[in-house]
């Protein structure tokens, strides 16, 4: 019995180990593949390095963004013409997504502006912004060398009609309303002298002046304007020299076409300063407003076109129903300056009317200059109803336009002789 049990007990055994070795193994359970890793987002907000060209660091784009390089003739933060771009510059940055912006600051006009813009159009920038009269030629030089790239050069008059385009607003909307407020500002003082500090003897510093002048006739029809050209857009020292002997010469109220608040910052006291550009130059007592310029929305509209493809060069003249032009303490959410305050209401709300039907659109820059216009010689320069057109605004014939009328002559208020061209 014994013997039974040793023998059934092996044989269990054995079966037991001839299952096993016939059973496969099982293998073990191995990782599921990785999930390759998301790319990193691109910061198009970021700053890049800048390379040193001649004496200028000229900035890098970035890859994988829309890049766009502005190009302006005086610093970046000079409280006038350039702070204005630089602002607006920003509001790209802020407003449209995967967009990289960058600048060069006080380029001269000329061949550095040449050299400048060509370095930002060899490192790929996709569009490119001029902000100044005399780089109007470089960049019509450049763009023609890099024809996949957009150029905007901002006032002067030339465009290829494909990737060189010019830009321009109707400033001469926002000096019109300027002058009706000085006018009515030497009204109430009791002093008919005004003085306005223009920069270069060419056609946009005219037609601004003469736009001036034709508002402060609307008030102050015995006022009489003088004119000092300082050939310079940016020398905060020259500027308020040059508003200096405005002012010693009589001037009530100096209005400029230069970049600093310099007229504000030269007023004595009882006098008056009409500063330029950019909206935040006007916090002294003795600034009576600014006029100025909004180019975020403008330069976005642009910028969305040129990465669309859409957009084409040619001449980009905006008007007032834009929303790139303000005078302060007139637009929305603005509150007026104690010298503005103070003014007759029916002066008040002559500007307040005129600004409603301008963004509207019912009133233009060929509203501003409409007929009967007189000039300073006694000349008819337009007849009652008549406009001058476009190319007027724009041009002198000596500058080789075709302009019939032309810009090449002072309002009947402007007591000085026209600038040597």
């Amino acid at each position: 019995m014994k013997n039974k049990l040793v023998l059934i007990t092996s044989l269990v055994l054995v079966l037991a180990m001839l299952l096993s070795a016939c059973q496969t193994a099982t293998p073990a359970p191995t990782a599921a593949p990785a999930e390759p890793a998301a790319p990193a987002a691109v910061d198009c907000s970021a700053a890049t390095a800048s390379e040193a060209v001649g004496t200028y660091q000229v900035p890098a784009p970035i890859e994988g963004c829309y890049n766009v390089a502005w190009v302006y003739v005086g610093p970046h933060d000079d409280g006038g013409w350039s702070q204005s771009h630089d602002v607006g510059r920003m509001w790209v940055q802020d407003n449209l997504k995967d967009v990289h912006t960058a600048y060069v600051e006080n380029v001269a006009e000329g061949t550095d502006a040449e050299q400048v813009t060509r370095s930002l159009a060899r490192k790929g920038f996709d569009v490119i912004f001029t902000t100044s009269f005399g780089f109007m030629d470089a960049t019509e030089t450049v763009a023609n060398e890099f024809p996949d790239i957009d150029f905007i050069h901002v006032s002067g008059y030339k465009t290829n009609q494909a990737n060189f385009g010019n830009l321009m607003g109707a400033m001469e909307d926002i000096k019109y309303f300027a002058g009706i407020l000085a006018g009515s500002r030497a009204m109430k003082d009791g002093n008919p002298k005004i003085g306005y500090m223009a920069t270069f003897p060419i056609p946009e510093e005219l037609r601004l002046g003469n736009a001036f002048a034709l508002g402060v006739q609307k008030t102050c029809p015995e006022c009489k304007i003088d004119v000092r050209f300082i050939n310079t857009w940016h020398d905060p020292i020259l500027e308020q020299e040059g508003a200096k002997s405005l002012f010693d010469a009589g001037a009530q109220i100096v209005m400029t076409g230069a970049d600093t608040p310099a007229p504000a910052i030269a007023a004595p006291e009882g006098k008056w300063g009409i500063t330029y550009d950019y909206s935040g130059n006007c916090t002294l007592p003795t600034c009576l407003t600014s006029m100025y310029w909004n180019w975020g929305p403008i330069y976005g509209k642009i910028v969305e076109g040129s990465r669309a493809g859409t957009w084409k060069g040619t001449w980009d003249y905006f008007d007032g129903d834009s929303g790139g032009l303000g005078l302060l303490g007139f637009m929305e959410g603005e509150t007026m300056q104690p010298g503005v305050a103070e003014l007759p209401a029916e002066d008040l709300q002559m500007v307040k009317d005129l600004i409603a039907k301008m963004l509207a659109g019912e009133f233009t820059r060929f509203d501003v200059f409409k007929g009967p216009i007189t000039d300073n010689k006694g000349n008819q320069v337009l007849a009652d109803g008549v406009s001058l057109e476009q190319l007027d605004l724009d041009g002198f014939k000596q500058f080789g336009s075709e302009c019939k009328t032309c810009m090449y002559w002072w309002n009947e208020n402007v007591t000085a002789e026209l600038p040597d061209l």
